[in-house]
């Protein structure tokens, strides 16, 4: 199934003006959501398409599954993900995202209004109108911050590219096809058959 698009959808050309703070951004009262991304606002796609939803469903399962009764949780959009970095407080950090998932195995970065600091795994759907915000400004910032995994799925073509953090660079470790079994380098017993998640009628 194709990812479709409608023209009513679209990253804004450039990011809102301003420099802006988590203090900030708990102030703000757009009608949409919106993410920060190095003190700058971006706009969210207001609704993900069909086929966004069946791969995150899909994959949100087998996450669910094997955490059960495990130390590390599973989360999905909406769910902020503050981004400390270069030792900003959790007040005046320029990033807050929403990642299409993540797990986050140290609690302790787990309050009531979401999650300060790195998860260990994080999970990005492309669409076309997020995509350069994934593949350069998320890129960059998990980088930064720490995420020592990172999945960027491409619904389009059946991918998905995982990247791991190896002395504070991500080195993209494979890009694996729609017919492969993939595994998280940090939980290597959890195996997602990705046919079924780019299977529409799954």
């Amino acid at each position: 199934m194709e990812d479709k698009v409608t023209d009513t959808v679209r990253e804004p050309s450039m990011p809102y003006d301003g420099q802006y703070t988590y203090a900030d951004y708990l102030k703000f009262e757009y009608e949409h959501m919106v993410e920060l991304i190095r003190g700058k606002i971006y706009k969210m796609t207001p609704a993900p398409s069909s086929f966004h939803q069946v791969i995150s469903s899909e994959m949100l399962t087998y996450f669910l599954g094997h955490f059960k009764g495990k130390p590390c949780k599973v989360f999905h959009a909406p769910f902020d993900v503050v981004l400390p970095v270069k030792n900003q407080q959790k007040n005046t950090a320029t990033t807050v995202v929403q990642p299409d998932i993540c797990i986050i195995c140290d609690v302790s970065k787990i309050d009531a209004a979401g999650c300060t600091g790195a998860p260990d795994l994080v999970v990005e759907i492309l669409s076309p109108s997020t995509s350069k915000k994934d593949l350069n400004d998320k890129y960059s910032i998990y980088e930064e911050s720490g995420v020592s995994e990172y999945w960027i799925v491409m619904p389009k073509e059946h991918l998905v590219e995982v990247f791991y953090l190896d002395n504070g660079k991500y080195n993209r470790t494979k890009t694996y096809t729609s017919d492969e079994m993939i595994k998280p380098i940090l939980f290597p017993s959890l195996e997602i058959d990705l046919k079924e998640v780019f299977d529409i009628n799954s």
